[in-house]
């Protein structure tokens, strides 16, 4: 077994541990036991604040949740572990984060699986970024360089990962991968100086590009495939508990999944604006469009088994992957196909 994956499998001991001590010292009122007449009170624990999330942002500025009857609260994690974390100790009613995280928590032993009951994203969202632009970019080009990724076990680094042995580069040997900087830090620190490329998210990358500190030279998204990349979870007791909090949950993303295939990048950054208070409409359009032509979002939110099997033959080439879950063992359908009618 890697070291990796023993490290992996250590922090979701401790998530677990965590979860079980956290429920026991937890009072009688939980996230989403209340409302403050606006709806049902449901948090929400999603993974990063991107542009990448378009339909969801406009699920929530179009008021869709809200007409659904969920009074949402949005807490950022930083990262999968931490959403997962939320999730788990029940700090957060559902989590948005790369699904691979719920096969990890069930390969551990959660008594209270976290089950996926939609998709939002069906490509990677991150871009590789350079120093400067390189017309005929190839993968090849990365051979004995130095770039910044992501934490062992992410969806962003086993997808970059993914792509270098697609093109026949060893991630270990032909290049340089530095994991040592945190979640949201590497455009920072790639502006600063450190590394000759960078794995970025929007709307990092194309702040790198205005700062002139970078130039976007591909896309993981394109080059990668189709990935099931991002889901919303939940505990199974919760979904349990509330089916009609889940369904209309899920009801509100697939007319925000509807809106965006309806509607150009320049009106979907004019109904997700007031998430990116510091970017300015035309930056998030240009982003916008950057994902809608290589076909980001599906246009329902139904998580195949097609897709499921591909996320853990991605596990499984990264090394993460001790045992592959049935499909309906971690992923629910009935919801998202009930909303896509």
């Amino acid at each position: 077994m890697s070291l990796q994956l023993s490290s992996k499998k250590r922090l979701l001991s401790m998530l677990l541990i965590l979860s079980l001590a956290v429920a026991l010292l937890s009072g009688c009122e939980k996230p989403g036991s209340g409302s403050d007449g606006n709806g049902k009170k449901v948090v929400l624990n999603e993974v990063a604040h991107s542009i990448f999330y378009a339909p969801m942002y406009v699920a929530m500025e179009e008021g869709y949740f809200k007409d659904a009857g969920i009074d949402l609260e949005t807490v950022t994690g930083f990262g999968a572990d931490k959403t997962m974390t939320a999730v788990l100790s029940g700090e957060a009613d559902i989590g948005f984060m790369g699904p691979e995280t719920t096969v990890y928590a069930h390969n551990e032993g959660a008594s209270d699986t976290v089950l996926n009951f939609a998709q939002l994203t069906q490509r990677a969202g991150n871009f590789l970024v350079a120093r400067e632009a390189m017309e005929n970019f190839k993968w090849s080009d990365l051979k004995g360089k130095t770039v910044l990724g992501d934490r062992a076990g992410g969806m962003p680094e086993m997808v970059f990962e993914f792509v270098l042995k697609k093109n026949n580069i060893n991630p270990a040997t032909d290049l340089s991968i530095d994991q040592s900087i945190d979640f949201g830090s590497t455009a920072a620190a790639f502006s600063g100086g450190q590394g000759d490329f960078t794995v970025e998210f929007e709307p990092s990358a194309t702040a790198l590009e205005s700062e002139q500190a970078g130039c976007v030279v591909a896309s993981l998204g394109v080059d990668s495939g189709y990935v099931p990349y991002t889901a919303f979870s939940a505990k199974e007791s919760y979904i349990k508990d509330n089916p009609d909090v889940i369904q209309a949950f899920t009801d509100a993303l697939q007319k925000g999944m509807l809106y965006v295939k309806d509607h150009d990048s320049k009106e979907i950054a004019a109904a997700i604006a007031p998430q990116f208070p510091d970017t300015d409409k035309d930056t998030i359009a240009a982003i916008v469009d950057r994902y809608q032509k290589q076909d980001t979002w599906k246009t329902d939110v139904i998580f195949t088994k097609e897709a499921y099997t591909l996320l853990l033959d991605i596990l499984d080439e990264a090394g993460q992957l001790t045992e592959r879950p049935e499909y309906e063992a971690l992923i629910h359908t009935e919801f998202a196909e009930k909303a896509a009618k």
